[in-house]
């Protein structure tokens, strides 16, 4: 991986890691996630059309359709992730979720994609999916501390973390979509496709607004710039070294749920995340 690469990736896995911490401090829900979709269209919006003017892309009907496929895929995985966040702690549900969608990801890039990461990448892959598997404990626990559910919604979050970096990964590198360009338009989708839920849950906006709206507004600034950071990388870098070296966010999310959210157990997840660093290393040499 290029140094470049490797910066972007870092950079936004601490934009991604606060803006996780944020959503699980605040309680999320549709309102929240509602929210920091339309002010991410907002704020971005300028800089979108600014590139439209400026570079002129191509725009036909393929990247239409790709974009409007990543609204669907992005629109379910804040949906799950919102879910799980309210159902366990961030410091289970945020490792497990990234740590599974990377994993999942880097085996379809080399099936699907054709990719062919070397066995020194391969092997600190393995070594991000460990560290981050061990960062949940003891998995005899979680049935005693009930934590199964947050666990399912979890792994159904990693399906499809796994999911649309293999689906934007087309949209950027095969066609050519800027990543900024890309990333507005699926939350300007995402926007539009929430409506209804907002429409239904409008107390749940309105409390949002009310009691967070600085965290909506960090949000909707971290999210969007956190995401085309990655995209950015994707755009020159195989999946199969982008999508686990960017899980260096669980090792800050981690720190995050332990010394903020007193959600304990912080030296076993030092040693976990210390693998994973390991793991980025090799990604990075590899």
């Amino acid at each position: 991986m290029s140094a470049l690469a490797l910066a972007l990736v870092l950079t936004a896995a601490f934009l991604h890691a606060a803006w996780n911490y944020l959503l699980k401090r605040t309680g999320g829900g549709i309102g929240f996630i509602w929210l920091f979709a339309l002010f991410s269209t907002l704020i971005y919006a300028p800089l979108a059309f600014g590139l439209v003017i400026w570079q002129k892309p191509h725009l036909a009907f393929i990247q239409i359709a790709f974009i409007c496929g990543s609204v669907i895929l992005h629109t379910v995985y804040y949906l799950l992730l919102d879910r799980g966040y309210r159902a366990g702690d961030l410091s289970l549900v945020y490792p497990l979720a990234r740590g599974s969608g990377p994993l999942l990801a880097v085996a379809a890039a080399i099936l699907v994609l054709g990719e062919r990461p070397s066995p020194l990448a391969i092997a600190g892959a393995i070594m991000i999916g460990i560290g981050a598997f061990t960062l949940t404990g003891d998995p005899r626990k979680l049935r005693e501390s009930g934590a199964l559910h947050a666990v399912g919604f979890a792994l159904l979050t990693g399906t499809f973390i796994a999911a649309y970096t293999l689906w934007d990964k087309v949209a950027v590198s095969t066609l050519m979509i800027p990543p900024l360009l890309q990333d507005w338009g699926t939350n300007l989708g995402r926007t539009f496709m929430m409506i209804p839920l907002a429409a239904r849950n409008f107390g749940n906006v309105k409390k949002a607004w009310n009691n967070f709206r600085k965290e909506v507004i960090m949000v909707a600034i971290m999210g969007p710039a956190s995401y085309i950071l990655i995209l950015s990388a994707m755009a020159f870098t195989p999946v199969s070294y982008v999508a686990p070296s960017r899980e260096i966010s669980i090792f800050i999310a981690a720190l995050m749920g332990s010394h903020f959210l007193a959600e304990g157990n912080l030296a076993r997840r030092l040693l976990a995340s210390a693998a994973m660093v390991i793991g980025v290393i090799a990604l990075a040499v590899g």
